[in-house]
C-alpha cells in the first residue's frame, strides 16, 4: 500500500508537470497563434506526452524490464492516443455542445484522463 501511495504521489508530480506544459502550449497555440481549440489541444497534449513518457518510465512506474523499450513506448503511445481521443471528446462536448470556456473544459478533461492514464499504465506497463 505504501508503494502505491508513493507511486500515486510521483504520478501526481509528473501529471502536474505535464499539465503545465499541456495547458501552456494550448494557450500559446490558441491565443497567440490563433489555432483552432481542438487542434491546439491535440498539439499541446502530444508535446506533454513526450515529457510524461520519459518521467513515467524512469521515475513512476516499475516498468517490465522483460519487455523491450520499443514495446513499452508503443504501448504508452497507444494508451496516450486513447487518452488524447478522450481529451478531444471532452473538449468538443464542453466547448461546442455546452459552450463552456475551453480553459475550464481542459481542466476537467485533464482530471478525467489523468485517472484513465494511471490505471491503464499500471495495468499494461508494470510488471
Amino acid at each position: 500500500m505504501r508503494k502505491l501511495i508513493e507511486q500515486l504521489f510521483k504520478f501526481g508530480i509528473v501529471g502536474i508537470i505535464a499539465f503545465v506544459i499541456d495547458y501552456s502550449v494550448l494557450v500559446l497555440c490558441h491565443e497567440v497563434f490563433h489555432i483552432n481549440v481542438l487542434v491546439s489541444s491535440a498539439i499541446a497534449f502530444s508535446i506533454s506526452i513526450i515529457v510524461n513518457y520519459i518521467l513515467s518510465i524512469r521515475w513512476v512506474f516499475d516498468v517490465n524490464k522483460n519487455s523491450s523499450e520499443k514495446r513499452n513506448f508503443i504501448l504508452f503511445i497507444i494508451l496516450s492516443l486513447i487518452g488524447l481521443a478522450l481529451t478531444e471528446l471532452i473538449m468538443w462536448c464542453g466547448t461546442e455542445l455546452l459552450s463552456i470556456n475551453y480553459l475550464i473544459v481542459k481542466i476537467i478533461a485533464t482530471g478525467i484522463v489523468m485517472v484513465f492514464n494511471f490505471i491503464t499504465r499500471k495495468i499494461f506497463l508494470e510488471k
